[in-house]
């Protein structure tokens, strides 16, 4: 698999959106995701295998070099520190915002704030810049349940419309960054198979910006 370059995807709307990309870069998958059982899909070129995976784990494989390159959501790699990764470029696809909701009614409590949600670290340094002590509980989905059944004060989520945290009673507060899919490269690859990578960075980054 040394010759080969594979690229790490997450199912679903990144999956959908990244496909445009890669097929102006010429890469275009032989098998559909979501009919396949297959883990890793065969593409129109021998050289490129794709690894259709959680999107949590995306910036792992890459970090390691299971997968030489991938798509991963910017709250995603904020959470997993992105270590060991060159993230050459803004696809500006799956946009949405990271956030902190809470009641419509809400009120600071006066004991310790909780939180609840799967951004662990990005909460705790969040809530450490604006000087504020929390307590945060991990939850790995339907964060809007945690102010709702009083697990949580708040909860740190990505908010695209705000639709589901409306219909549960909630609405976005403050923003804490701006999201959006970034292709990542894993270091040690881009030294070996550079010029096969810088090509489909740069195929890439045109289809972006419309070139």
């Amino acid at each position: 698999m040394s010759d080969v370059i594979t690229i790490a995807l997450s199912k679903g709307r990144i999956f959908k959106e990244t496909m445009p990309l890669l097929a102006a870069a010429g890469i275009i998958p032989t098998d559909d995701p979501e009919k396949s059982r297959k883990l890793i899909l065969d593409t129109n070129r021998d050289d490129v295998k794709l690894v259709v995976i959680r999107a949590t784990d995306v910036p792992t494989y890459v970090q390691y070099g299971a997968a030489d390159i991938g798509v991963a959501g910017k709250d995603v790699l904020l959470e997993h520190g992105a270590e060991g990764l060159y993230e050459p470029v803004d696809l500006k696809i799956a946009s949405c915002k990271l956030m902190t909701a809470g009641p419509v009614d809400y009120m600071p409590p006066t004991g310790r704030l909780r939180v609840a949600t799967k951004f662990v670290n990005v909460t705790k340094e969040y809530f450490a810049s604006i000087g504020q002590q929390v307590e945060v509980i991990k939850l790995y989905g339907s964060m809007e349940l945690g102010p709702i059944v009083g697990l949580s004060d708040l909860i740190v989520d990505v908010v695209d419309t705000g639709n589901t945290l409306k219909a549960n009673g909630l609405k976005p507060m403050d923003k804490i960054a701006d999201i959006s899919s970034r292709l990542i490269v894993n270091k040690a690859s881009m030294k070996m198979k550079h010029d096969r990578l810088q090509q489909i960075i740069e195929q890439m980054r045109d289809a972006v910006e419309g070139k």
